[in-house]
């Protein structure tokens, strides 16, 4: 997989005969690593950056007043969850993917799958970033609470270092403070990670988010 990795940066970066002195390096017995490190950081130099669609623009967040707060809050309200759907994709980020895997419903299908599965759904991304939006107002039904969450999930496709961004919604639940339920289940899941839906008086409420997929894993992704 190592050799994998650096055979794709030498392809991203050999019109300019930079892969001549990374094969002479690994020729010479360098630290495979090290090499692959250091033509990683000079073939990101010369790709795209990252810039995703602003707030309010299409591909962009709904333009909201009141963002997802910052600092000490309700871990049961609505920013609560918002700020578990932050913690979610910095662990992505992170590429901490049992991490990430255990903020889902535990009895869910993504909760249960393996590792190995759920690690597989982002194997076409080298770097997974997202902004959060502000939370939707927690819905109760049948004694547990809902919340949906925007979120502009971008980064960069694996197989080309080419920039990608699409916007999705979260939806999270807990169960209500009810007796008899456990601390576990009161704390903030995902439920569903699904495509955005605004608003239906939302400003254009298409907002030019259908997703592409590139592959099966992913599902999720939205070539520029």
């Amino acid at each position: 997989m190592k050799t994998a990795a650096l055979l794709s940066l030498l392809l991203v970066v050999a019109c300019d005969g930079r892969e001549e002195s990374a094969i002479d390096n690994l020729a010479n017995g360098a630290n495979a690593a090290q090499v692959e490190n250091q033509f990683r950081a000079e073939a990101m130099a010369v790709m795209e950056p990252l810039n995703p669609p602003a707030p309010g623009a299409p591909g962009g967040l709904p333009v909201d007043p009141a963002p997802i707060a910052e600092g000490s809050i309700d871990p049961d309200s609505a920013q609560g969850a918002a700020q578990v759907v932050q913690g979610y994709y910095g662990l992505l980020e992170e590429k901490r993917f049992e991490d990430a895997q255990d903020l889902w419903n535990p009895a869910g299908a993504i909760g249960l799958q393996d590792d190995a599965h759920f690690a597989a759904r982002f194997r076409g991304f080298s770097e997974i970033h997202a902004n959060v939006g502000a939370p939707s107002d927690p819905e109760g039904t049948a004694g547990s609470m809902h919340v949906t969450v925007p979120v502009q999930v971008y980064g960069r496709i694996a197989a080309n270092g080419r920039p990608w961004h699409v916007l999705r919604q979260v939806v999270l639940r807990r169960v209500d403070d009810v007796p008899g339920s456990t601390q576990e289940q009161r704390r903030w899941h995902i439920e569903t990670i699904g495509a955005y839906q605004p608003p239906v008086d939302a400003p254009g409420a298409d907002n030019g988010t259908e997703a592409q997929a590139i592959s099966m894993t992913d599902g999720m992704a939205k070539r520029p």
